[in-house]
């Protein structure tokens, strides 16, 4: 486990898919993030790549050839190396070689950031395109925040406000059986007040947002995260149907790229949100969590 730390944070990250696992308050002793128990979700911050969500059938064409790839992809279960650290950044570093050409059928390089500074994490992602020909891909982040957070609040005191991109409508989506399906375009998101039946049907979805924050009511701790640029941000919380109720945590997921839609064709180079990275080219994107 590597280990960040300032006056404000310490920050725990595992090699294995250069994963963010624990992020502590040194003067509140918060533990900010979900704890991976997997009753509920067994994870607590995977990179999502190269996929985001799920493929219908789990399956794409490409070229004409059919692959096969599960969930989210395979970029969250590799081990990473680490490239270079310091006191308040470390980055992991990955080479694909020839380990899932059965599934993907590219060669990357993927180096993911992490820098500490005050009470915030930056995260940033490198993808480096080492094949011959365009690169198709989709990448995600998917960390899950305590809710709640102490024992002097509940999850119902917890507020996701959003600010969208300027000049933008926003777009929601929703889930159908784990596909994508527009479901309406806004002007703005109100307030959302958080209860275990937004979960009922999975993550809900918006475009064109910038900033989302997650705080309580109560306390005022929270979350907020800085997600401009993204195409797409997803929360979502584990929902146990028979119960009606959901995990203890929430998570707030920047994404370039998106699940299958209802209609898709199943073809990745046509594949809604998808990205395109031509031979030796490097895709760069980052987000900012503020703990506060």
């Amino acid at each position: 486990m590597i280990i960040l730390e300032n006056e404000e944070l310490k920050v725990s990250i595992a090699t294995s898919g250069a994963e963010l696992r624990e992020v502590i308050g040194k003067k509140t002793g918060l533990r900010y993030m979900w704890n991976g128990d997997s009753t509920y979700w067994g994870r607590v911050s995977p990179v999502l790549f190269p996929i985001v969500g799920r493929l219908k059938k789990d399956q794409y064409k490409l070229n004409g050839k059919s692959y096969h790839l599960s969930q989210h992809g395979f970029l969250r279960d590799v081990e990473f190396s680490v490239q270079e650290q310091d006191a308040d950044h470390v980055s992991f570093v990955f080479e694909s070689s020839d380990a899932f050409l059965d599934v993907y059928p590219y060669r990357f390089q993927a180096v993911i950031h992490y820098t500490l500074n005050e009470q915030s994490v930056n995260v940033r992602w490198e993808i480096h395109n080492m094949q011959g020909e365009t690169m198709y891909f989709s990448i995600g982040a998917h960390p899950a925040f305590n809710v709640p957070l102490t024992s002097e609040d509940k999850a119902a005191d917890y507020t996701l406000n959003f600010t969208k991109a300027p000049g933008k409508r926003v777009t929601q989506y929703e889930l159908v059986e784990s596909l994508v399906k527009e479901k309406e375009s806004v002007e703005s998101i109100e307030p959302i007040s958080i209860q275990a039946s937004l979960f009922k049907n999975d993550a809900f979805i918006y475009s064109h947002i910038d900033r989302v924050s997650l705080t309580s009511n109560q306390t005022g701790h929270g979350v907020d995260v800085d997600l401009t640029g993204f195409s797409f941000v997803g929360i979502w919380s584990s929902y146990n149907q028979s119960q009606g109720t959901m995990a203890p945590f929430v998570c707030i997921e920047p994404w370039y790229g998106i699940a299958d839609t209802v209609d898709t064709t199943g073809k990745l180079d046509e594949k809604m949100g998808v990205n395109k990275l031509e031979k030796g080219g490097r895709f760069e994107a980052d987000y900012t969590i503020t703990f506060i």
